[in-house]
């Protein structure tokens, strides 16, 4: 399998990564942090290792995104716009890709590989963060703890979800309001 969790070759998504990657795409167009980079981001440290890298982009910019990836090795390995997609290089990094137009409200409306729309409150994307000492776009802490709901929790959205929910004085979802012992160990 070329992208996944289970995809061979696969590598860690470090911070240094995180920087390299945005470095490629971020002076041609606006991307936000989206996911557990996001959530670190937000926190100022990285908590926990990573997968990948989940970006948020505008459905416009997806082709000019796939390129400027593509000259760096990166290839498309799943999906496709106007639905999420993942690239993925030689060394196994894999970059999520979630596209949005933007409504008139400024609203991201997301289309999900269930067909249903997945809308990102305009709110959300004012968020910063640091990663090394890169000052980051992402997901505001609200928004990122609204991207938490609708599915069943496992160990890290558990993590993610209190982290921000703590340093933030943000309410807990009630999804996440039983013991972290209860949640499933799948992504631990």
């Amino acid at each position: 399998m070329r992208s996944g969790l289970g995809r061979q070759p696969r590598e860690e998504m470090t911070a240094e990564s995180v920087v390299e990657i945005l470095d490629l795409f971020t002076a041609e167009l606006e991307a936000w942090l989206d996911g557990g980079w996001a959530v670190d981001a937000a926190l100022g440290e990285q908590r926990r290792v990573h997968d990948d890298l989940d970006v948020v982009v505008r459905l416009g910019d997806v082709e000019r995104l796939i390129d400027v990836l593509g000259r760096s090795g990166f290839e498309l390995a799943r999906g496709r716009a106007p639905k999420s997609f993942e690239l993925v290089d030689d060394r196994g990094r894999q970059v999520d890709v979630h596209p949005v137009a933007f409504s008139a409200s400024g609203d991201g409306v997301y289309l999900m590989e269930t067909d249903e729309y997945w809308i990102y409150p305009a709110r959300g994307f004012a968020g910063e963060g640091r990663i090394l000492d890169r000052l980051v776009r992402s997901l505001t802490p609200e928004v990122q703890l609204l991207c938490h709901t609708g599915y069943e929790p496992h160990r890290q959205s558990y993590d993610d979800v209190w982290a921000l929910s703590e340093r933030f004085d943000l309410p807990v979802p009630d999804e996440y309001r039983a013991p972290r012992e209860t949640y499933s160990l799948r992504y631990a």
